[in-house]
């Protein structure tokens, strides 16, 4: 079984060379993404695996797959919407994904986020860099009094709930699948009501046609004036600049992202001293009342090691003609 991993970070190696050894595979990495040219890198392997942020929409790239005999995709993360699943599908080629490589990783993270924004961390870091050491105005709630709306109640989304849950916190979800085995932990209610009643307000949905900007003025305007919103979902799901508008005008009190449109080329890249060309990050990165993270909500160790695993668990599965757990298409 002959093996290639696109698009390898350095911290995933150590984690690809431990399968490789325990599958009796062969598993060759390179630093390149998948692309309509390094396609026909695949030419002599069994299999791929994939994870990138930049467009996979070219029909090109799985025509040449097909012609090498690759018959799957992995991707090495949750999400999957920069692939063309119409184009896997009419080149047979099946596209798994990596469901819950550790919904803790960005469970915890969101709670770290709550806590920054809930305690002003923000503010108080900014008074501080002018001196100014005054608490007037920076009285902070306490979590258990604070009722928190999870939009998206799977794998991450639940853990999200029952860590909330846990500190004492009032949770509500909205989600079109409902799960009895979170009864105990969370109340569903409708979109609108989540929006109106939440003092923290996390996304935790993909990206669909569906859910796309779902996240716009006329939320923001129904939710309190001191509620707090987070998205460590997907960037597409929030129409930026009118989250900016409605931090400007002081509709919500401030907001957590990991994640943001337009991020390719921007996140996990060091621009030393130059701005990036994503005006709207730029502004979110300069208010106290924001805390950005570049897309880390997934990177523990634990995670890595997981989407590792599972990404060529599947691909050893469709290469041995077996059924994949996790297909999208």
């Amino acid at each position: 079984m002959k093996i290639l991993v696109y698009n390898v970070r350095e911290d995933e190696e150590p984690e690809i060379n431990r399968w490789a050894a325990s599958n009796n595979a062969t598993v060759d990495v390179i630093k390149k993404e998948l692309n309509a040219e390094t396609a026909d890198l695949a030419q002599g392997y069994d299999g791929i695996s994939v994870q990138q942020l930049n467009s996979l929409k070219d029909p090109k790239i799985y025509e040449k797959l097909a012609k090498h005999g690759i018959k799957q995709m992995a991707f090495r993360t949750t999400g999957y919407e920069i692939a063309n699943l119409a184009a896997a599908t009419e080149n047979g080629i099946a596209v798994t994904n990596v469901p819950a490589y550790s919904p803790r990783s960005v469970s915890e993270l969101v709670l770290a986020q709550a806590m920054y924004l809930v305690r002003n961390l923000g503010l108080i870091e900014d008074r501080l860099s002018h001196n100014n050491f005054k608490w007037f105005g920076l009285q902070a709630n306490e979590i258990h009094n604070l009722t928190i709306g999870i939009v998206g109640a799977g794998k991450i989304g639940s853990a999200v709930a029952r860590i909330f849950k846990a500190l004492g916190a009032k949770v509500i979800a909205a989600d079109p699948v409902f799960r009895p085995e979170l009864c105990d932990t969370l109340d569903y209610v409708d979109y609108d009501t989540l929006y109106k009643e939440a003092d923290i307000v996390t996304m935790h949905t993909p990206l669909t046609s569906e859910t796309e900007h779902m996240i716009n003025a006329k939320v923001f305007k129904m939710m309190k004036p001191t509620a707090f919103f987070i998205n460590d979902s997907r960037g597409g799901v929030v129409v930026t600049d009118e989250l900016i508008s409605a931090l400007k005008n002081k509709e919500i009190a401030g907001a957590a992202i990991d994640t943001i449109e337009n991020e390719a080329g921007i996140f996990n890249t060091d621009l030393g001293d130059s701005k990036s060309d994503n005006e709207a990050l730029n502004e979110l990165m300069c208010m106290p009342n924001v805390k950005v993270t570049p897309h880390t909500g997934f990177y523990t160790d634990m995670a890595v090691k997981n989407m590792v695993d599972i990404a060529l668990d599947e691909t050893s599965r469709v290469i041995k003609g077996e059924k994949p757990l996790n297909q999208v298409n």
